[in-house]
């Protein structure tokens, strides 16, 4: 069968290796997207990353395709509707990043809290000052964690350790979870209103869409901390920039955000792709937030850990194989839920 890898680092193309004897393998370090999916018309099985972007327009140039293995938990770059009319499988990797991404919000929060981005600034020019920049203690304060799914549940025992309170919100309680790490369900509202720090742990989905914006920080306790390790747009940017500027929140940790491949290359702007006023004012936002001394944003890279990685290789190799053997294992469909075994449909009622 003919397999192609997209946006294969040298190592990977090495990793995935192992399938030569099986597979007529093609690694590319590009990504997949529709000005270049014809030349892969032959694939059969094909396996992305994030930056593929797998439109109906991009599957309808590869008639042979069969199979669609992402290397990622998330699975939102891939139109599963077009996959599903044309016999298309597609598989995930449920569970490589969740101890990554959990301590990625803590190196996130505690850069914050502690002003390490700025004290490192003024030691590189020999300032020893401590004006301004006095931190605080993560210990007591209260940690509102927004799903409680893998991810989720790794912040709540990392925050329990650091002593903190837990609270948390999710559409399906699971109280023998509550027990076990020590924490507390409450309402969506109340934990805004009750939590040190909102830590955001729940897919893309059009329930989630825009779920936390200007009615919602106007809930937040005044200097609370939000962190967001989930997906851009979960947060609208606009009401961030607000709550920031406004000093509603004291601060921001963010590794995702809206809009991503467009401020990758803001030359888009400038060519034929389509820009509405809602793009330019998002990449407007994105600057200002950039610039703000009290928002930390990294490039998407909370999942990037050699542990991480090489469980997410593994995985997908071995969904590739049982995909072959006809013994496929984690599957994805438009029915399914979209994180844990939670129904996002509820969250479209807050």
């Amino acid at each position: 069968m003919n397999l192609v890898v997209f946006e294969a680092e040298q190592w990977e193309a090495a990793a995935f290796g192992i399938l030569r004897a099986k597979f007529d393998l093609n690694c590319t370090a590009d990504s997949l997207v529709e000005s270049n999916a014809a030349k892969f018309r032959d694939a059969e099985i094909i396996t992305v990353f994030v930056n593929s972007n797998l439109t109906a327009s991009v599957l309808a140039q590869l008639p042979n395709l069969k199979f669609i293995a992402t290397r990622s938990t998330g699975f939102d770059h891939i139109d599963l509707e077009c996959c599903a009319r044309s016999g298309i499988a597609v598989a995930n990797v449920p569970d490589y990043g969740d101890v990554t991404v959990a301590e990625h919000v803590f190196a996130l929060l505690l850069s914050l809290a502690r002003h390490l981005t700025a004290y490192r600034e003024r030691a590189a020019h020999a300032d020893f000052a401590r004006a301004n920049l006095r931190g605080f203690e993560l210990y007591g304060k209260i940690m509102g964690v927004i799903g409680t799914g893998r991810i989720g549940r790794r912040v709540i025992q990392i925050a329990r350790g650091f002593g903190m309170q837990v609270i948390a919100y999710d559409v399906t309680s699971r109280d023998a979870l509550a027990r076990e790490l020590g924490f507390c369900y409450v309402d969506f509202h109340q934990l805004l209103s009750e939590a040190d720090v909102v830590s955001l742990h729940l897919p893309a989905a059009p329930a989630t869409t825009g779920l936390i914006g200007d009615a919602e920080f106007s809930l937040m306790k005044p200097g609370a901390v939000l962190i967001n390790t989930a997906r851009g747009n979960i947060v609208q940017i606009e009401a961030l920039v607000r709550a920031i500027e406004s000093g509603r929140l004291q601060a921001a940790g963010l590794d995702v955000l809206p809009l991503e491949p467009l401020i990758r290359d803001e030359a888009e702007v400038f060519r034929d792709r389509a820009v509405d006023e809602t793009d330019l004012r998002s990449l407007l936002a994105y600057h200002f937030l950039t610039s703000a001394p009290n928002v930390l944003i990294t490039p998407h890279v909370a999942y990037n850990t050699e542990d991480a990685l090489r469980r997410l290789i593994a995985t997908t190799i071995e969904n590739i194989r049982a995909f072959s053997a006809r013994r496929p294992l984690n599957l994805v469909g438009k029915e399914m839920p979209s994180y844990s075994d939670h129904n996002n449909q509820h969250l479209a009622k807050l």
